[in-house]
Protein backbone atom coordinates (compact mmCIF):
# COMPACT_ATOMS: atom_id res chain seq x y z
CA UNK A 1 0.00 0.00 0.00
CA UNK A 2 1.46 3.35 -0.96
CA UNK A 3 0.73 6.45 0.95
CA UNK A 4 -1.51 7.98 -1.38
CA UNK A 5 -3.34 4.73 -0.90
CA UNK A 6 -5.38 6.25 2.21
CA UNK A 7 -8.02 8.67 1.43
CA UNK A 8 -11.24 9.91 3.05
CA UNK A 9 -13.56 7.72 2.66
CA UNK A 10 -16.60 10.55 1.39
CA UNK A 11 -19.27 8.39 -0.36
CA UNK A 12 -20.78 4.61 0.15
CA UNK A 13 -18.95 3.27 -2.59
CA UNK A 14 -15.66 4.42 -1.30
CA UNK A 15 -15.94 2.12 1.50
CA UNK A 16 -14.54 -1.65 1.27
CA UNK A 17 -16.30 -2.46 3.47
CA UNK A 18 -19.50 -2.74 1.21
CA UNK A 19 -20.23 -5.52 -1.14
CA UNK A 20 -19.13 -4.66 -4.97
CA UNK A 21 -22.99 -4.57 -6.02
CA UNK A 22 -23.33 -2.25 -2.95
CA UNK A 23 -20.82 -0.11 -4.21
CA UNK A 24 -21.44 -0.52 -7.85
CA UNK A 25 -24.86 1.06 -7.20
CA UNK A 26 -24.03 3.51 -5.17
CA UNK A 27 -21.76 5.13 -8.14
CA UNK A 28 -23.99 4.34 -10.34
CA UNK A 29 -26.55 6.66 -9.03
CA UNK A 30 -24.16 9.45 -8.71
CA UNK A 31 -23.03 9.23 -12.17
CA UNK A 32 -24.92 11.72 -14.66
CA UNK A 33 -25.12 10.79 -18.89
CA UNK A 34 -21.60 12.27 -19.71
CA UNK A 35 -19.72 10.51 -16.49
CA UNK A 36 -21.43 6.63 -17.91
CA UNK A 37 -20.45 7.98 -21.54
CA UNK A 38 -16.97 8.52 -20.75
CA UNK A 39 -17.34 5.03 -19.14
CA UNK A 40 -18.20 3.42 -22.86
CA UNK A 41 -14.83 4.63 -24.63
CA UNK A 42 -11.43 2.99 -24.29
CA UNK A 43 -8.53 4.55 -26.38
CA UNK A 44 -4.86 4.72 -26.74
CA UNK A 45 -2.82 7.11 -24.58
CA UNK A 46 0.95 7.36 -25.20
CA UNK A 47 3.84 7.13 -22.17
CA UNK A 48 5.37 10.77 -21.38
CA UNK A 49 4.20 13.64 -20.21
CA UNK A 50 0.18 13.55 -19.91
CA UNK A 51 -0.48 16.98 -20.72
CA UNK A 52 0.50 16.60 -24.24
CA UNK A 53 -1.17 14.46 -26.72
CA UNK A 54 0.26 12.26 -29.48
CA UNK A 55 -0.05 13.45 -33.12
CA UNK A 56 1.06 10.40 -34.57
CA UNK A 57 -2.73 8.55 -33.52
CA UNK A 58 -4.67 12.02 -33.33
CA UNK A 59 -5.05 11.65 -29.97
CA UNK A 60 -5.41 15.01 -26.94
CA UNK A 61 -3.70 14.40 -23.84
CA UNK A 62 -4.29 12.17 -21.40
CA UNK A 63 -5.64 14.85 -18.86
CA UNK A 64 -8.18 16.40 -21.45
CA UNK A 65 -9.87 12.82 -22.03
CA UNK A 66 -10.18 12.56 -18.41
CA UNK A 67 -11.13 15.87 -17.60
CA UNK A 68 -13.27 17.01 -20.87
CA UNK A 69 -14.70 13.56 -21.71
CA UNK A 70 -14.74 11.85 -18.34
CA UNK A 71 -12.65 8.75 -20.08
CA UNK A 72 -10.76 6.24 -17.50
CA UNK A 73 -9.50 3.13 -19.92
CA UNK A 74 -6.35 3.89 -21.80
CA UNK A 75 -4.46 1.43 -23.70
CA UNK A 76 -0.90 2.27 -23.29
CA UNK A 77 1.32 2.70 -26.17
CA UNK A 78 5.10 2.69 -25.27
CA UNK A 79 7.23 2.52 -22.50
CA UNK A 80 9.48 4.04 -20.01
CA UNK A 81 13.01 3.15 -19.84
CA UNK A 82 12.26 1.19 -16.39
CA UNK A 83 10.02 0.00 -14.16
CA UNK A 84 10.21 3.26 -11.68
CA UNK A 85 10.26 5.55 -14.42
CA UNK A 86 6.88 3.18 -15.55
CA UNK A 87 5.07 3.73 -12.31
CA UNK A 88 5.65 7.52 -11.79
CA UNK A 89 4.25 8.11 -14.94
CA UNK A 90 1.07 5.37 -14.31
CA UNK A 91 0.54 7.92 -10.70
CA UNK A 92 1.03 10.93 -12.25
CA UNK A 93 -2.30 10.34 -14.52
CA UNK A 94 -4.11 8.58 -11.46
CA UNK A 95 -3.88 11.95 -9.49
CA UNK A 96 -5.54 13.52 -12.64
CA UNK A 97 -8.46 11.15 -12.65
CA UNK A 98 -8.85 10.86 -8.84
CA UNK A 99 -9.02 14.37 -8.59
CA UNK A 100 -12.11 14.43 -10.60
CA UNK A 101 -15.42 15.07 -8.92
CA UNK A 102 -16.41 11.44 -8.45
CA UNK A 103 -13.15 9.64 -8.39
CA UNK A 104 -13.13 6.79 -10.85
CA UNK A 105 -10.04 5.47 -11.29
CA UNK A 106 -8.13 4.61 -14.64
CA UNK A 107 -8.24 0.90 -15.80
CA UNK A 108 -4.95 1.12 -17.80
CA UNK A 109 -4.50 -1.68 -20.57
CA UNK A 110 -1.73 -2.94 -22.54
CA UNK A 111 -1.39 -5.07 -25.90
CA UNK A 112 1.36 -7.73 -25.61
CA UNK A 113 4.56 -6.69 -24.43
CA UNK A 114 6.75 -9.54 -23.14
CA UNK A 115 8.20 -10.55 -26.57
CA UNK A 116 9.64 -9.21 -29.53
CA UNK A 117 7.47 -7.82 -32.65
CA UNK A 118 6.96 -4.27 -32.70
CA UNK A 119 3.95 -3.48 -34.23
CA UNK A 120 1.54 -0.82 -32.71
CA UNK A 121 -1.25 -1.95 -33.67
CA UNK A 122 -0.99 -5.34 -32.59
CA UNK A 123 2.53 -5.68 -29.85
CA UNK A 124 5.31 -4.04 -28.36
CA UNK A 125 8.68 -5.33 -28.16
CA UNK A 126 9.46 -6.05 -23.90
CA UNK A 127 11.75 -2.82 -23.36
CA UNK A 128 12.28 -3.01 -19.66
CA UNK A 129 9.92 -5.69 -19.09
CA UNK A 130 11.41 -9.83 -19.28
CA UNK A 131 11.68 -11.18 -22.96
CA UNK A 132 9.76 -14.44 -23.71
CA UNK A 133 8.88 -16.17 -27.23
CA UNK A 134 5.98 -14.71 -29.25
CA UNK A 135 3.00 -17.08 -28.17
CA UNK A 136 3.39 -19.10 -30.99
CA UNK A 137 6.86 -20.24 -29.54
CA UNK A 138 4.44 -21.20 -26.47
CA UNK A 139 2.56 -23.53 -28.70
CA UNK A 140 5.66 -25.28 -29.90
CA UNK A 141 6.60 -25.91 -26.07
CA UNK A 142 2.88 -27.22 -25.90
CA UNK A 143 2.72 -26.62 -22.22
CA UNK A 144 -0.20 -25.34 -20.73
CA UNK A 145 1.88 -25.56 -16.99
CA UNK A 146 4.73 -24.04 -18.81
CA UNK A 147 2.71 -21.03 -20.35
CA UNK A 148 0.62 -20.74 -17.25
CA UNK A 149 4.43 -19.44 -15.65
CA UNK A 150 4.94 -17.15 -18.36
CA UNK A 151 1.70 -15.21 -17.50
CA UNK A 152 2.13 -14.96 -13.65
CA UNK A 153 5.43 -13.43 -14.51
CA UNK A 154 3.71 -10.79 -16.67
CA UNK A 155 0.97 -10.43 -14.16
CA UNK A 156 3.58 -9.68 -11.92
CA UNK A 157 5.69 -7.39 -14.21
CA UNK A 158 2.16 -5.68 -15.20
CA UNK A 159 0.89 -5.28 -11.66
CA UNK A 160 4.21 -3.38 -10.88
CA UNK A 161 2.89 -0.58 -13.13
CA UNK A 162 -0.59 -0.69 -12.54
CA UNK A 163 -1.68 -2.23 -16.04
CA UNK A 164 -4.32 -3.76 -14.89
CA UNK A 165 -6.25 -5.15 -18.32
CA UNK A 166 -4.08 -7.51 -21.19
CA UNK A 167 -5.44 -6.95 -24.62
CA UNK A 168 -4.86 -10.67 -24.74
CA UNK A 169 -4.43 -13.69 -25.58
CA UNK A 170 -5.13 -14.04 -29.26
CA UNK A 171 -6.74 -17.29 -29.66
CA UNK A 172 -7.63 -17.22 -33.04
CA UNK A 173 -6.71 -20.07 -34.85
CA UNK A 174 -3.64 -20.20 -37.73
CA UNK A 175 -6.03 -22.11 -40.74
CA UNK A 176 -4.72 -19.22 -43.19
CA UNK A 177 -1.37 -19.76 -43.52
CA UNK A 178 -1.12 -16.44 -45.49
CA UNK A 179 -2.54 -14.24 -42.81
CA UNK A 180 -0.37 -11.35 -41.28
CA UNK A 181 -1.24 -12.03 -37.49
CA UNK A 182 -0.38 -16.00 -37.33
CA UNK A 183 2.67 -14.49 -34.64
CA UNK A 184 0.37 -13.64 -32.20
CA UNK A 185 -1.68 -16.83 -31.89
CA UNK A 186 -1.13 -20.96 -30.53
CA UNK A 187 -1.23 -22.16 -34.01
CA UNK A 188 -3.43 -24.21 -35.84
CA UNK A 189 -4.76 -26.21 -33.98
CA UNK A 190 -7.53 -25.77 -32.02
CA UNK A 191 -7.61 -28.46 -29.39
CA UNK A 192 -3.72 -27.35 -28.20
CA UNK A 193 -4.89 -23.55 -28.18
CA UNK A 194 -8.03 -24.46 -25.99
CA UNK A 195 -5.59 -25.97 -23.18
CA UNK A 196 -2.98 -23.11 -23.98
CA UNK A 197 -5.78 -20.57 -23.16
CA UNK A 198 -6.77 -21.92 -19.56
CA UNK A 199 -3.16 -21.75 -18.63
CA UNK A 200 -2.80 -18.34 -19.73
CA UNK A 201 -5.86 -16.84 -18.21
CA UNK A 202 -4.96 -18.61 -14.80
CA UNK A 203 -2.00 -17.28 -14.81
CA UNK A 204 -2.90 -13.82 -15.39
CA UNK A 205 -6.05 -13.64 -13.33
CA UNK A 206 -5.81 -16.43 -10.64
CA UNK A 207 -8.29 -18.86 -9.61
CA UNK A 208 -10.39 -16.20 -9.48
CA UNK A 209 -10.25 -11.98 -10.53
CA UNK A 210 -9.15 -10.01 -7.98
CA UNK A 211 -7.21 -7.78 -6.69
CA UNK A 212 -3.88 -9.47 -7.61
CA UNK A 213 -5.43 -9.77 -11.19
CA UNK A 214 -4.58 -8.83 -14.43
CA UNK A 215 -8.01 -9.13 -16.67
CA UNK A 216 -7.62 -10.70 -19.79
CA UNK A 217 -9.63 -9.49 -23.28
CA UNK A 218 -9.92 -12.60 -25.02
CA UNK A 219 -9.76 -12.33 -28.66
CA UNK A 220 -10.65 -11.74 -31.64
CA UNK A 221 -14.42 -13.37 -31.53
CA UNK A 222 -15.86 -15.57 -33.41
CA UNK A 223 -12.16 -16.65 -34.27
CA UNK A 224 -10.21 -14.04 -36.81
CA UNK A 225 -8.06 -16.77 -38.27
CA UNK A 226 -10.11 -17.80 -41.99
CA UNK A 227 -9.43 -14.04 -43.55
CA UNK A 228 -9.95 -14.08 -47.04
CA UNK A 229 -6.74 -14.59 -49.15
CA UNK A 230 -4.52 -14.18 -45.60
CA UNK A 231 -5.39 -10.40 -45.86
CA UNK A 232 -5.96 -8.50 -42.26
CA UNK A 233 -9.28 -6.36 -41.71
CA UNK A 234 -7.75 -4.03 -40.46
CA UNK A 235 -7.51 -2.66 -44.00
CA UNK A 236 -10.47 -2.40 -46.11
CA UNK A 237 -8.97 -5.03 -48.95
CA UNK A 238 -8.65 -7.60 -46.03
CA UNK A 239 -12.04 -7.37 -44.46
CA UNK A 240 -13.88 -10.49 -45.59
CA UNK A 241 -13.92 -13.66 -43.60
CA UNK A 242 -14.64 -16.78 -45.01
CA UNK A 243 -15.85 -20.35 -44.42
CA UNK A 244 -15.59 -22.27 -47.80
CA UNK A 245 -15.34 -25.58 -45.60
CA UNK A 246 -17.64 -24.58 -42.73
CA UNK A 247 -15.34 -24.98 -39.78
CA UNK A 248 -17.00 -21.97 -37.63
CA UNK A 249 -17.48 -24.17 -34.96
CA UNK A 250 -14.06 -25.30 -35.09
CA UNK A 251 -13.09 -21.51 -34.35
CA UNK A 252 -15.33 -21.21 -31.52
CA UNK A 253 -13.67 -24.18 -29.46
CA UNK A 254 -11.01 -21.90 -27.84
CA UNK A 255 -13.55 -19.24 -26.85
CA UNK A 256 -15.51 -21.81 -25.49
CA UNK A 257 -12.57 -22.83 -23.32
CA UNK A 258 -11.57 -18.95 -22.13
CA UNK A 259 -15.29 -18.42 -20.92
CA UNK A 260 -15.03 -21.97 -19.46
CA UNK A 261 -11.56 -20.48 -17.64
CA UNK A 262 -12.95 -17.44 -16.25
CA UNK A 263 -11.76 -14.50 -18.98
CA UNK A 264 -14.29 -11.21 -18.10
CA UNK A 265 -13.65 -9.72 -21.35
CA UNK A 266 -13.86 -10.28 -25.04
CA UNK A 267 -12.99 -8.58 -27.99
CA UNK A 268 -14.74 -9.33 -31.32
CA UNK A 269 -12.59 -8.99 -34.44
CA UNK A 270 -12.57 -6.47 -37.37
CA UNK A 271 -13.82 -8.86 -40.17
CA UNK A 272 -17.36 -9.04 -41.80
CA UNK A 273 -18.12 -12.65 -42.15
CA UNK A 274 -19.28 -13.60 -46.09
CA UNK A 275 -21.08 -17.00 -46.86
CA UNK A 276 -23.01 -18.19 -44.04
CA UNK A 277 -26.20 -17.17 -42.33
CA UNK A 278 -24.84 -14.67 -39.92
CA UNK A 279 -25.28 -10.75 -40.92
CA UNK A 280 -22.23 -9.50 -43.73
CA UNK A 281 -21.30 -6.74 -41.36
CA UNK A 282 -18.13 -6.61 -38.76
CA UNK A 283 -18.29 -8.41 -35.73
CA UNK A 284 -18.23 -5.30 -33.57
CA UNK A 285 -21.71 -4.94 -35.16
CA UNK A 286 -23.29 -8.17 -35.57
CA UNK A 287 -25.93 -8.76 -33.29
CA UNK A 288 -26.39 -12.60 -34.09
CA UNK A 289 -22.99 -13.16 -33.04
CA UNK A 290 -22.42 -10.84 -29.76
CA UNK A 291 -25.90 -11.74 -28.62
CA UNK A 292 -27.52 -14.54 -30.24
CA UNK A 293 -24.29 -16.61 -30.11
CA UNK A 294 -21.74 -15.22 -27.33
CA UNK A 295 -24.22 -13.86 -24.63
CA UNK A 296 -27.13 -16.69 -24.56
CA UNK A 297 -25.75 -19.56 -26.76
CA UNK A 298 -22.22 -19.32 -24.70
CA UNK A 299 -23.30 -17.58 -21.55
CA UNK A 300 -20.66 -14.91 -21.59
CA UNK A 301 -21.45 -12.05 -19.11
CA UNK A 302 -18.28 -10.25 -19.09
CA UNK A 303 -17.38 -7.08 -21.08
CA UNK A 304 -17.09 -6.87 -24.42
CA UNK A 305 -15.06 -4.29 -26.06
CA UNK A 306 -14.78 -3.04 -29.75
CA UNK A 307 -11.37 -4.05 -31.57
CA UNK A 308 -9.95 -0.12 -32.30
CA UNK A 309 -11.79 2.22 -34.57
CA UNK A 310 -14.92 1.39 -35.63
CA UNK A 311 -16.33 4.41 -35.92
CA UNK A 312 -14.34 6.87 -36.91
CA UNK A 313 -11.96 8.01 -39.99
CA UNK A 314 -8.57 8.77 -39.20
CA UNK A 315 -5.24 9.43 -40.44
CA UNK A 316 -2.18 7.50 -39.15
CA UNK A 317 1.64 8.27 -40.54
CA UNK A 318 -0.01 10.74 -42.33
CA UNK A 319 -2.27 8.12 -44.46
CA UNK A 320 -5.86 7.38 -44.57
CA UNK A 321 -7.07 5.05 -41.87
CA UNK A 322 -10.65 4.59 -42.48
CA UNK A 323 -13.17 3.66 -39.62
CA UNK A 324 -13.43 -0.53 -39.77
CA UNK A 325 -17.02 -0.62 -40.14
CA UNK A 326 -16.98 -3.10 -42.78
CA UNK A 327 -20.28 -4.16 -44.08
CA UNK A 328 -21.94 -0.73 -42.37
CA UNK A 329 -19.74 1.62 -44.31
CA UNK A 330 -22.59 3.99 -45.45
CA UNK A 331 -24.09 4.94 -41.90
CA UNK A 332 -23.03 7.74 -40.74
CA UNK A 333 -20.63 7.92 -37.14
CA UNK A 334 -23.94 8.11 -34.79
CA UNK A 335 -26.01 5.19 -37.03
CA UNK A 336 -22.48 2.76 -36.63
CA UNK A 337 -22.70 3.39 -32.80
CA UNK A 338 -26.44 2.52 -32.43
CA UNK A 339 -25.85 -0.90 -34.53
CA UNK A 340 -23.06 -1.68 -32.29
CA UNK A 341 -24.64 -0.74 -28.99
CA UNK A 342 -27.38 -2.67 -30.42
CA UNK A 343 -25.50 -5.85 -31.21
CA UNK A 344 -24.23 -6.51 -27.77
CA UNK A 345 -20.70 -4.13 -27.18
CA UNK A 346 -20.21 -2.50 -23.71
CA UNK A 347 -17.10 -0.19 -25.28
CA UNK A 348 -16.03 0.96 -27.79
CA UNK A 349 -11.73 0.32 -28.43
CA UNK A 350 -9.48 3.32 -29.93
CA UNK A 351 -12.76 6.19 -29.81
CA UNK A 352 -13.10 9.12 -27.81
CA UNK A 353 -16.33 10.34 -29.38
CA UNK A 354 -18.39 10.80 -26.34
CA UNK A 355 -19.96 13.71 -27.84
CA UNK A 356 -21.24 11.41 -30.26
CA UNK A 357 -22.98 9.52 -27.68
CA UNK A 358 -23.84 11.79 -25.54
CA UNK A 359 -26.46 13.70 -28.53
CA UNK A 360 -27.85 9.90 -29.06
CA UNK A 361 -28.37 10.12 -25.30
CA UNK A 362 -30.11 13.76 -25.15
CA UNK A 363 -31.93 12.44 -28.87
CA UNK A 364 -33.55 9.55 -26.84
CA UNK A 365 -32.25 7.21 -29.46
CA UNK A 366 -29.94 5.12 -26.63
CA UNK A 367 -31.19 5.30 -22.77
CA UNK A 368 -29.86 5.57 -19.99
CA UNK A 369 -31.19 2.36 -18.64
CA UNK A 370 -29.02 0.99 -21.83
CA UNK A 371 -25.72 2.74 -20.44
CA UNK A 372 -26.11 1.05 -17.27
CA UNK A 373 -26.18 -2.53 -18.86
CA UNK A 374 -22.76 -1.55 -19.92
CA UNK A 375 -21.08 0.87 -16.92
CA UNK A 376 -22.60 -1.22 -14.15
CA UNK A 377 -19.87 -4.15 -15.86
CA UNK A 378 -17.28 -1.88 -16.19
CA UNK A 379 -17.62 -0.64 -12.63
CA UNK A 380 -17.97 -3.95 -11.43
CA UNK A 381 -14.65 -5.10 -12.73
CA UNK A 382 -12.95 -1.80 -11.39
CA UNK A 383 -14.19 -2.46 -7.76
CA UNK A 384 -13.08 -6.42 -8.37
CA UNK A 385 -9.36 -5.71 -9.39
CA UNK A 386 -9.39 -3.26 -6.51
CA UNK A 387 -8.55 -0.10 -8.18
CA UNK A 388 -10.85 1.91 -5.96
CA UNK A 389 -9.35 0.65 -2.90
CA UNK A 390 -5.03 0.57 -4.41
CA UNK A 391 -5.23 3.09 -7.15
CA UNK A 392 -1.67 3.91 -6.55
CA UNK A 393 1.79 1.28 -7.81
CA UNK A 394 5.17 1.52 -5.46
CA UNK A 395 7.68 2.84 -7.60
CA UNK A 396 10.07 1.24 -5.60
CA UNK A 397 7.98 -2.44 -6.27
CA UNK A 398 7.83 -1.59 -9.66
CA UNK A 399 11.90 -0.65 -9.63
CA UNK A 400 12.80 -4.50 -8.19
CA UNK A 401 10.20 -6.51 -10.39
CA UNK A 402 10.05 -5.50 -13.51
CA UNK A 403 12.76 -7.34 -16.12
CA UNK A 404 13.43 -8.87 -12.47
CA UNK A 405 17.12 -10.97 -13.05
CA UNK A 406 15.24 -14.86 -12.39
CA UNK A 407 12.52 -13.47 -14.90
CA UNK A 408 15.06 -12.54 -17.75
CA UNK A 409 16.73 -16.07 -17.68
CA UNK A 410 12.90 -17.38 -17.37
CA UNK A 411 12.10 -15.93 -20.44
CA UNK A 412 15.60 -16.95 -22.20
CA UNK A 413 15.22 -20.06 -21.24
CA UNK A 414 11.47 -20.39 -22.79
CA UNK A 415 13.07 -19.38 -25.76
CA UNK A 416 15.61 -21.89 -26.37
CA UNK A 417 12.88 -24.89 -25.20
CA UNK A 418 10.39 -23.43 -28.12
CA UNK A 419 12.99 -24.14 -30.91
CA UNK A 420 11.80 -26.40 -33.42
CA UNK A 421 14.30 -28.29 -35.21
CA UNK A 422 12.98 -29.19 -38.39
CA UNK A 423 16.04 -30.96 -40.19
CA UNK A 424 19.43 -31.94 -38.80
CA UNK A 425 21.66 -34.20 -42.03
CA UNK A 426 23.88 -36.41 -40.02
CA UNK A 427 23.28 -34.87 -36.60
CA UNK A 428 25.46 -31.60 -37.60
CA UNK A 429 23.67 -30.39 -34.30
CA UNK A 430 24.80 -29.56 -31.77
CA UNK A 431 27.94 -28.03 -33.00
CA UNK A 432 31.86 -28.43 -31.86
CA UNK A 433 34.12 -26.29 -30.38
CA UNK A 434 36.38 -23.99 -32.22
CA UNK A 435 34.95 -23.56 -35.02
CA UNK A 436 35.19 -20.98 -38.05
CA UNK A 437 31.66 -19.80 -38.62
CA UNK A 438 30.60 -17.29 -41.54
CA UNK A 439 27.34 -15.77 -40.37
CA UNK A 440 24.20 -13.79 -40.88
CA UNK A 441 21.68 -11.92 -39.10
CA UNK A 442 23.59 -12.97 -35.43
CA UNK A 443 25.34 -10.42 -33.43
CA UNK A 444 28.89 -10.93 -33.41
CA UNK A 445 29.23 -10.28 -30.16
CA UNK A 446 27.02 -12.85 -28.81
CA UNK A 447 28.70 -15.63 -31.03
CA UNK A 448 32.58 -14.53 -30.08
CA UNK A 449 31.38 -16.61 -26.88
CA UNK A 450 31.01 -19.81 -28.94
CA UNK A 451 33.13 -20.02 -32.17
CA UNK A 452 35.31 -17.26 -34.22
CA UNK A 453 33.77 -15.29 -36.47
CA UNK A 454 34.98 -15.08 -40.26
CA UNK A 455 33.82 -12.60 -43.07
CA UNK A 456 33.40 -15.36 -46.24
CA UNK A 457 31.35 -18.39 -46.07
CA UNK A 458 34.81 -19.70 -47.79
CA UNK A 459 36.82 -19.04 -45.14
CA UNK A 460 34.45 -20.88 -42.63
CA UNK A 461 34.37 -24.29 -41.35
CA UNK A 462 29.78 -24.08 -40.77
CA UNK A 463 27.66 -21.03 -41.71
CA UNK A 464 24.68 -19.97 -39.32
CA UNK A 465 21.89 -18.04 -41.38
CA UNK A 466 18.96 -16.78 -38.89
CA UNK A 467 16.37 -15.39 -41.90
CA UNK A 468 12.86 -14.47 -41.10
CA UNK A 469 9.54 -15.89 -42.83
CA UNK A 470 8.75 -14.41 -46.48
CA UNK A 471 6.26 -11.91 -47.26
CA UNK A 472 5.35 -9.35 -49.61
CA UNK A 473 4.97 -5.55 -48.53
CA UNK A 474 1.40 -4.12 -49.68
CA UNK A 475 2.96 -0.97 -51.08
CA UNK A 476 -0.27 0.70 -50.11
CA UNK A 477 1.69 2.70 -47.46
CA UNK A 478 1.17 3.65 -43.70
CA UNK A 479 0.49 0.75 -41.19
CA UNK A 480 -0.07 -1.53 -43.72
CA UNK A 481 3.40 -2.26 -44.43
CA UNK A 482 4.11 -3.29 -41.21
CA UNK A 483 1.52 -6.18 -42.06
CA UNK A 484 3.49 -9.40 -43.04
CA UNK A 485 1.19 -11.05 -46.01
CA UNK A 486 1.36 -12.23 -49.48
CA UNK A 487 3.09 -15.00 -50.81
CA UNK A 488 5.23 -17.61 -48.14
CA UNK A 489 7.50 -18.66 -50.71
CA UNK A 490 11.29 -16.83 -50.37
CA UNK A 491 12.09 -14.02 -53.20
CA UNK A 492 14.20 -15.73 -55.98
CA UNK A 493 17.24 -13.99 -55.68
CA UNK A 494 17.27 -14.29 -52.39
CA UNK A 495 16.28 -18.51 -51.94
CA UNK A 496 18.89 -18.44 -54.87
CA UNK A 497 21.52 -16.66 -52.27
CA UNK A 498 21.16 -18.90 -49.54
CA UNK A 499 21.21 -21.57 -51.20
CA UNK A 500 24.59 -20.88 -52.89
CA UNK A 501 25.35 -20.55 -48.95
CA UNK A 502 24.26 -24.12 -48.36
CA UNK A 503 25.26 -25.51 -51.29
CA UNK A 504 29.37 -23.92 -50.58
CA UNK A 505 29.41 -24.85 -46.47
CA UNK A 506 27.35 -26.86 -44.17
CA UNK A 507 24.75 -24.49 -43.14
CA UNK A 508 22.12 -24.24 -40.25
CA UNK A 509 19.53 -21.95 -41.14
CA UNK A 510 17.43 -20.61 -38.57
CA UNK A 511 14.24 -18.86 -39.93
CA UNK A 512 11.53 -16.54 -37.33
CA UNK A 513 8.52 -17.76 -38.26
CA UNK A 514 5.96 -14.97 -37.73
CA UNK A 515 3.60 -17.34 -40.16
CA UNK A 516 4.53 -20.28 -42.26
CA UNK A 517 7.22 -20.39 -44.67
CA UNK A 518 7.85 -22.25 -47.60
CA UNK A 519 11.08 -23.30 -47.48
CA UNK A 520 11.36 -24.73 -51.55
CA UNK A 521 14.35 -27.08 -51.01
CA UNK A 522 16.43 -25.19 -48.18
CA UNK A 523 15.35 -27.82 -45.94
CA UNK A 524 17.28 -30.66 -48.06
CA UNK A 525 20.42 -27.92 -49.11
CA UNK A 526 21.06 -26.54 -45.20
CA UNK A 527 22.62 -29.42 -43.10
CA UNK A 528 20.17 -27.94 -40.63
CA UNK A 529 17.14 -26.10 -40.42
CA UNK A 530 15.55 -24.71 -37.58
CA UNK A 531 12.25 -22.49 -36.54
CA UNK A 532 12.14 -20.02 -33.83
CA UNK A 533 9.24 -17.77 -32.82
CA UNK A 534 11.34 -15.21 -31.36
CA UNK A 535 14.77 -15.70 -29.56
CA UNK A 536 17.32 -14.04 -29.15
CA UNK A 537 21.06 -14.66 -30.58
CA UNK A 538 21.88 -15.92 -26.85
CA UNK A 539 18.67 -18.17 -27.25
CA UNK A 540 18.99 -19.52 -30.42
CA UNK A 541 23.28 -20.24 -29.84
CA UNK A 542 23.34 -21.77 -27.05
CA UNK A 543 20.62 -24.52 -28.70
CA UNK A 544 23.34 -24.57 -31.68
CA UNK A 545 26.18 -25.42 -29.79
CA UNK A 546 24.85 -28.13 -27.07
CA UNK A 547 24.24 -26.15 -24.32
CA UNK A 548 20.84 -26.50 -24.50
CA UNK A 549 18.13 -29.04 -26.45
CA UNK A 550 15.96 -28.06 -28.86
CA UNK A 551 12.24 -28.98 -27.72
CA UNK A 552 9.56 -27.27 -29.76
CA UNK A 553 7.02 -28.72 -32.12
CA UNK A 554 5.74 -27.19 -35.13
CA UNK A 555 2.31 -25.15 -34.00
CA UNK A 556 1.14 -25.71 -37.55
CA UNK A 557 2.15 -27.16 -40.85
CA UNK A 558 4.85 -25.63 -43.25
CA UNK A 559 3.01 -25.95 -46.86
CA UNK A 560 5.34 -27.23 -49.59
CA UNK A 561 4.06 -24.51 -52.27
CA UNK A 562 1.68 -21.39 -52.64
CA UNK A 563 0.06 -23.47 -55.39
CA UNK A 564 -0.82 -25.72 -52.36
CA UNK A 565 -1.96 -22.90 -50.29
CA UNK A 566 -3.96 -21.27 -52.85
CA UNK A 567 -5.93 -24.61 -53.50
CA UNK A 568 -6.21 -25.06 -49.60
CA UNK A 569 -9.87 -23.84 -47.51
CA UNK A 570 -9.22 -20.81 -45.08
CA UNK A 571 -10.87 -22.09 -42.15
CA UNK A 572 -10.05 -25.63 -42.21
CA UNK A 573 -7.25 -26.58 -40.59
CA UNK A 574 -4.29 -28.55 -41.55
CA UNK A 575 -5.43 -28.20 -45.17
CA UNK A 576 -2.43 -27.59 -47.79
CA UNK A 577 -1.64 -30.99 -49.83
CA UNK A 578 1.76 -32.91 -48.89
CA UNK A 579 3.33 -30.16 -46.39
CA UNK A 580 6.69 -30.00 -46.15
CA UNK A 581 6.71 -30.11 -42.28
CA UNK A 582 3.32 -31.42 -40.47
CA UNK A 583 2.36 -29.79 -37.05
CA UNK A 584 3.90 -31.35 -34.45
CA UNK A 585 7.15 -32.22 -36.15
CA UNK A 586 10.20 -31.64 -33.67
CA UNK A 587 13.44 -33.53 -33.59
CA UNK A 588 15.33 -33.92 -30.52
CA UNK A 589 19.08 -34.14 -29.63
Amino acid sequence: MTNETLRDVRFPYQDAALTVDQRVNDLLARMDAADKAGMLFHTMVSFGDPAVGNPTFGLPSALAMVRNRRMNHFNLLGAAPGGREFAAWHNAVQRVALDSPLGIPITFSTDPRHAFSDNPLTSMMSGPFSQWPETLGFAAIGSPERLERFAEVARQEYLAVGLRVALHPQIDLATEPRWSRIAGTFGEDADLTSRLVVGYIRGFQGEALGSESVATMVKHFPGGGPQKDGEDPHFAWGREQVYPGDAREYHLKPFIAAIGAGATQMMPYYGMPVGTDWEEVGFGFNKGVLTDLLRDELGFDGIVCTDWGLLTDVKIFGADMPARAWGVEQLSRPERMLKALDAGIDQFGGELCTDVLLDLVAEGRVSEDRLDVSVRRLLREKFVLGLFDEPFVDEDRAEAVVGRSDFVTEGLDAQSDSLTLLTNTDSMLPLGRDLKVYAEGVDAAVLAGYATLVETPDDADVAILRVKAPFEPSGKGGFSDLFHSGSLEFAPEEHDRLMAIANSVPTVIDVYLDRPAVLGGLEESARAVLADYGASDEAVLRVLFGRRSPLGSLPFDLPRSMDAVLASRSDVPFDTENPTFRFGHGLRY
